[in-house]
């Protein structure tokens, strides 16, 4: 077998089991469901938010320690957290003087020639993990987001069926029992 094409030596990509210390990682429990008001969106909408700071933690601990490490340190590309405005936090690549960021600077990585070929197969394993795990926080994010929305559109839909309602009470004359 070539080098190029063995298996990843330095860099261990997430299995099953990682996954399964998530709160109700296994599916996506709750959403397809009928909610009976706001207050059960909100707590979906936790519970999303929940499992993508989780998954953000699995990452931090898991991979991104891994791919900082040895030998991956002496390469002139890094695997870095970014935090963004919305409140999440996804894997990049990026310069260590952090003139430069994206998948850009991976690709430019794999095709140079500096780069030792017995590390190709780990960096393409970080890539791998990396993609799939950004693309997860982002829909645990949204399905949060989408959560709170709906919760907040079902309380102004109450609010205003409740206030319709109380018009129509306030108009009706009094229900008079009926005397024999």
């Amino acid at each position: 077998m070539n080098d190029a094409n063995r298996e990843p030596r330095y860099f261990h990509a997430l299995q099953q089991a990682a996954f399964l210390k998530l709160g109700q990682a296994a599916s996506l429990k709750g959403l397809l469901k009928p909610f009976k008001g706001k207050g059960d969106l909100e707590a979906w909408a936790s519970q999303c938010f929940a499992m993508r700071d989780e998954l953000i933690a699995l990452a931090q601990r898991q991979v991104l320690q891994q791919a900082v490490g040895h030998p991956f340190h002496l390469l002139p590309v890094a695997l870095a957290q970014q935090a963004t405005g919305a409140g999440t936090t996804f894997l990049r690549w990026r310069r260590h003087d952090r003139s430069a960021m994206g998948v850009a600077l991976w690709q430019e990585l794999i095709a140079s020639t500096s780069t030792p070929v017995n590390l190709l197969a780990d960096l393409h394993a970080i890539e791998l993990q990396r993609i799939t795990l950004n693309m997860q926080i982002s829909l645990l994010h949204t399905l949060g987001r989408q959560a709170q929305e709906c919760a907040s559109k079902t309380a102004e839909a109450e609010d205003a069926y409740l206030r319709r309602m109380a018009a129509i009470n306030r108009r009706r004359p009094p229900d008079r029992g009926t005397s024999a």
